[in-house]
């Protein structure tokens, strides 16, 4: 049978077209039940009477409907084991598809799930169930109506299907079937009609054998809540949205909320080159960090300065009325700000009016018990200060206090402090190392779970040989002595190298990259998976691979005396590393050996070792130290940043050491290769396809990124040139000084922090000019020597492949949207994945400090307005020593002045406490111990012990004993307002 669908639609020219389309019904779609004798029934996703749930509101056996909005609100409900037999119907999944397309992913998961009893009806195309949109009738009544049908049908029919005989005789109730739906006209509706129905929540709530599903409920609002004065101004509707872009009263743009400031936000702005500032709480109306808000931009005379202030939320409990001295610090730090800023400082600052789409995620936190006894209603503190608390209800409280947990938000109302929301789980005891580093993986929005039986069906199959056909297809370069220097412990090579001597007296240089696109086909689920991952995170101790382990530690892996399939880049060099001829191809290698770059500093060091390896390592050595001379007068700049490494314990996996890395000219030597390498594809690449090319830039930071930068120097009697990148390089190397060796390295790793982050692009979408990458000196760069860990890299040897006719091409590989879109996509999890493992270094370097106290020489790296950032060059630490002593009562409400005053300089970044003076770049002795009393924020604590100030630094005296000295630490109590910086 078929029906014809009509409907109209109107054209750019504004003449109206009507459509007609054929819709095709059946009568043979199965209900899906194991009751029913009538239809066809497809055995593997069926209903089933062996689960049965037990509700207060219905006396009988159910099956579930849902209507849309349940599906969207009431997903983490839903998830739960104890909800089964749901039928879902397409008009559903095709609307939460449409809506959302993270629920849509979680909820088809479920329908997936064979145990669960999801079981898809297709109402739309049923002859009994398929609704006619009538005249005047929105999409959504119709489709609430389709959804009342389809509930009539399947009850009327599961009744028909059961005998009143054989209900009878074994006592059972006949099964119904139960409408959820939050709505309370279509609930109205539906009662009209003599269908079962009911809210998501009062259902829940009926199941008394599960009480705790209560708390996943998605609450809009919370029972018997006053309904309070507004705390915040009112959103714009869409509508006045939309119009107030269109006429460009208004800027769209995504909200991101500051670390050190609860106060305090911008907007990134296309118009803007530093986005638009946002302070005070009325302006900032309830944004959450990463929302795309409209914002509507002050008058010039209004505008302010980004606060130097910390400014963090007393730990008060959230009153619906903001406290006095809530108020007061909001008001103080406005005051400050805006006093303290010079017109001339002053940047674009605006309000935001409107939510244009919310980026609400699951969150990772604690539970802040009330201070209420017997209530259900409570406050969870996030783990991202970046994230507002949340009121929720539950009632594990007791349970759940020294865990961490999830919530997500429902909404925000204008009444309320904090947003609303629901407990989704608990991931474990706060404090235990696998709890913590799930929630760096989670917070970080790093995809950790096991790879999928779909993913892992795409893996060769083991064991894996190379066949004949294999070898005619490559080149053979098995008997080159092939090496590969990395870190201890490094499983996933990625490259190896090799250099021997020509007949004609120059050298040829090769780079020999694992080929993994060989074994990851375009558009596959591994394929997909790798792109969606996009690199592989190293936390501290632990990996999550961007592809399966068969890959990355095995077959893809150039491992020692194993052959191996490469993508080789081989360049024929003079004694002067000049470039004079290359070469690209897929090869066929077994690597002579698997060196650390200790063991491959040692070979070169001793001059007893003549053998092909070591000369192969001493010529890649003497041309990786010209290449990067090379680079260096050609503007390149050597950053620094503090890094260390851990020695963790293989059982309990804590650190018991931390130390500085080391660098060798190992390091050096293989990074310049690479560079090589990496510079020469995307020539070659850019060349040959244009407008579709996978490139890396960097783009120059704007001349006030380098403010700190140029004012610190200038108080240490050096002048730095930004000019260009080479005079910025030449400038760097002069600022030296004799009596501070570590003086340089810290110039180098404030000129880090000055500069821009470097992005994937395609070739198509900027200039030539604009491919050029400052840090590197290089006009254009990409990514091609580590695809085991990088999906930039996978994608580049495709290009290259294509171009060289080792493999064919394929049509999302030449198309710039998608192309860009993964490029978005690989930024994102690049920078993520940077933050995770930072993350994790904070993790463990407080786990190391746990329970110890050392005095460490270190330096002062910024001054700012209440606080010293300190650099200790022994375990590469940097922290905060706050130079401000207010003391906090328990309620959040006591102050009291400490006899100290430091008094900061805004001319010269300098802080000062009677004779002692603070410059940026002082040697300081501190006393590193870890504050645990914010069980969720563990902080290493920098107490001053050198220079001394009285009533400030640390006792040193013998009669003071270590534990007095760790009780009473004098600034310790500020962190509930003051924080560390990361």
């Amino acid at each position: 049978m078929q029906t014809l669908r009509e409907f109209t639609r109107k054209t750019k020219r504004g003449n109206i077209l009507k459509i007609v389309r054929e819709h095709y019904l059946r009568d043979d779609i199965g209900c899906g039940s194991d009751l029913c004798r009538q239809c066809f029934q497809n055995e593997v996703y069926q209903l089933t009477s062996q689960h049965e749930i037990r509700s207060t509101l219905f006396k009988c056996p159910h099956y579930l409907v849902l209507d849309t909005n349940v599906v969207l609100d009431q997903i983490d409900v839903l998830e739960e084991d104890v909800i089964r037999n749901v039928v879902v119907l397409t008009t559903v999944l095709n609307e939460v598809k449409h809506k959302s397309s993270s629920i849509y992913k979680r909820f088809n998961e479920l329908i997936h799930d064979r145990t669960r009893n999801f079981y898809v009806f297709v109402n739309e195309h049923h002859k009994e169930t398929y609704a006619d949109r009538e005249p005047d009738e929105t999409a959504n009544d119709r489709n609430d109506r389709a959804i009342r049908l389809a509930t009539k049908w399947y009850d009327d029919h599961l009744q028909a299907s059961q005998s009143p005989k054989d209900l009878e005789r074994s006592g059972r109730a006949a099964t119904r079937v139960i409408l959820l739906t939050d709505d309370a006209g279509n609930r109205a509706k539906a009662e009209a009609e003599s269908i079962l129905v009911a809210s998501a929540g009062d259902y829940v709530k009926s199941l008394e054998e599960f009480p705790l599903l209560v708390d996943k409920l998605s609450h809009k609002t919370f029972e018997n809540e006053k309904k309070g004065l507004p705390q915040y101004p009112p959103h714009l509707s869409m509508k006045e949205l939309l119009e107030g872009l269109r006429q460009k009263k208004l800027l769209q743009g995504a909200f991101q909320a500051s670390r050190e400031n609860y106060l305090e936000g911008s907007v990134n702005v296309e118009q803007y080159e530093k986005g638009i500032l946002i302070q005070g709480r009325e302006s900032l109306n309830r944004a959450v960090d990463g929302d795309l808000v409209a914002v509507e931009l002050l008058p010039e005379n209004e505008w302010s300065a980004p606060s130097e202030i910390v400014l963090e939320e007393k730990n008060v409990y959230a009153d619906e009325v903001p406290s006095e001295e809530r108020a007061e610090d909001e008001k103080d730090m406005l005051k400050q700000v805006r006093a303290a800023a010079s017109f001339a400082e002053r940047t674009p600052t605006g309000r935001i009016v409107g939510i244009v789409r919310r980026k609400w995620r699951q969150y990772c936190g604690i539970l802040q018990p009330s201070l209420i006894e017997d209530t259900n209603r409570h406050i969870f503190v996030p783990a991202d200060r970046k994230i507002p608390r949340i009121r929720i209800e539950t009632r594990q409280a007791a349970k759940l206090q020294n865990q961490r947990i999830i919530v997500t938000i429902d909404t925000w109302p204008r009444n309320s402090r904090y947003p609303h929301g629901h407990f989704v789980r608990s991931l474990g005891p706060l404090g235990d190392t696998a709890t913590e580093n799930e929630v760096i993986l989670l917070e970080h929005d790093v995809p950790h779970c096991k790879f999928s039986d779909e993913v892992l069906s795409f893996l060769p199959q083991m064991p894996w040989t190379i066949t004949e056909e294999d070898y005619a297809k490559r080149v053979d370069l098995r008997d080159l002595y092939i090496c590969s220097v990395d870190p201890p412990g490094c499983t996933d090579i990625d490259d190896a190298l090799h250099c021997r001597e020509l007949p004609n007296g120059n050298l040829e240089v090769g780079v020999h990259i694992a080929d993994v696109s060989h074994f990851i086909r375009p558009g596959n689920a591994l394929d997909k998976e790798a792109g969606s991952r996009g690199t592989t995170v190293y936390l501290v101790g632990k990996r999550i691979d961007m592809v399966p382990e068969l890959l990355s530690s095995n077959l893809c892996s150039l491992v020692g005396g194993v052959e191996r399939f490469a993508f080789s880049c081989v360049w024929e060099v003079d004694k002067e590393a000049n470039v004079l001829s290359k070469r690209f191809h897929k090869s066929v290698i077994k690597s002579k050996r698997a060196m650390t770059y200790e063991e491959a500093q040692v070979i070169i060091d001793d001059p007893t070792q003549q053998n092909e390896i070591a000369k192969s390592l001493r010529n890649l050595n003497r041309l990786a130290k010209i290449l990067k001379k090379r680079r260096m007068d050609n503007g390149a700049l050597v950053l620094a940043s503090p890094e260390i490494r851990f020695q963790v314990d293989s059982e309990t996996h804590e650190p018991l050491e931390v130390e500085v890395k080391q660098m060798r000219e190992t390091n050096s030597m293989v990074e310049e290769f690479m560079l090589l390498a990496n510079i020469t594809v995307a020539e070659h690449i850019a060349t040959e396809f244009s407008e579709c090319a996978v490139l890396r830039r960097h783009p120059r930071p704007p001349p006030t990124n380098f403010d700190p930068l140029v004012k610190a120097a200038r108080y240490q009697g050096f002048q730095v040139d930004i000019e260009s990148g080479l005079e910025l390089s030449y400038s760097l190397d002069k600022c030296v000084k004799a009596d501070n060796p570590y003086f340089n390295t810290m110039i180098r790793i404030l000129t880090t922090r000055c500069m821009m982050q470097a992005v994937y692009f395609i070739s198509g979408s900027l200039q030539k000019e604009e491919f050029f990458h400052y840090g590197l000196a290089a006009p254009i760069y990409t990514h091609f020597t580590s695809p085991i860990r990088r999906y930039s890299d996978i994608m580049v040897h495709r290009l290259l492949a294509a171009s060289i006719g080792a493999d064919s091409t394929y049509a999302q590989l030449l198309e710039r949207k998608s192309n860009e879109e993964l490029c978005h996509n690989l930024n994102y999890r690049h920078k993520m994945a940077q933050y995770a493992g930072r993350a994790s270094v904070a993790l463990n370097t407080h786990l190391f400090f746990r329970g110890k106290e050392e005095d460490e020489e270190g330096y002062v790296l910024f001054v700012r307005k209440n606080a010293l950032q300190v650099l200790i060059p022994k375990y590469g630490l940097e922290g905060t020593l706050y130079l401000k002593s207010d003391k906090d009562g328990k309620d959040g409400l006591e102050r009291v002045k400490s006899e100290f005053v430091f008094t900061f300089n805004e001319e010269d970044y300098t802080q000062r406490c009677g004779d002692v003076v603070f410059h940026s770049f002082d040697p300081v002795t501190v006393r590193l111990s870890l504050d645990s009393s914010n069980v969720q924020h563990e902080k290493l604590i920098f107490r001053l012990v050198k220079p001394y100030i009285k009533g400030f630094s640390v006792e040193t005296t013998s009669d003071v004993t270590n534990a007095q000295v760790i009780a009473t630490p004098p600034p310790s109590k500020k962190t509930k307002k003051d924080k560390k910086k990361k």
